[in-house]
């Protein structure tokens, strides 16, 4: 299992650029995306997006070899899916450690 971490993470906001425009006044980030519905900070190693909606807490990108079949086994071993939309596609877990991630492939 070769799996890695992605170099983007993602926080839920009730109003995305209010919680974009304190990333750029208090820590000098830059807006790089402005969609409304995934703002973006690209920084040197870590891209932050800021979505609508209720606050999760940070996830994590994890590119995994086969989502299906890593969502089937950390489901089994504990895993709560907290948000999945093969649409997009992504599925959000959070694990039992606390740890929330989207996996992808």
């Amino acid at each position: 299992m070769a799996n890695t971490f992605g170099t983007d993470i993602l926080i839920q906001a009730p109003d995305p650029k209010k919680a974009a425009a304190f990333y750029v006044e208090y820590l000098g980030f830059a807006i790089t995306d402005p969609n409304p519905k995934m703002v973006g900070l690209n920084g040197k190693h870590i891209n932050l997006f800021i979505e609508p909606g209720p606050m999760l807490g940070p996830v994590l990108e994890v590119t995994v070899d086969d989502v299906e079949q890593a969502r089937v086994r950390l489901v089994r071993h504990g895993c709560e899916i907290i948000k999945d939309e093969p649409h997009v596609p992504r599925c959000y877990v959070r694990d039992p450690f606390g740890l929330i991630y989207n996996l992808t492939s």
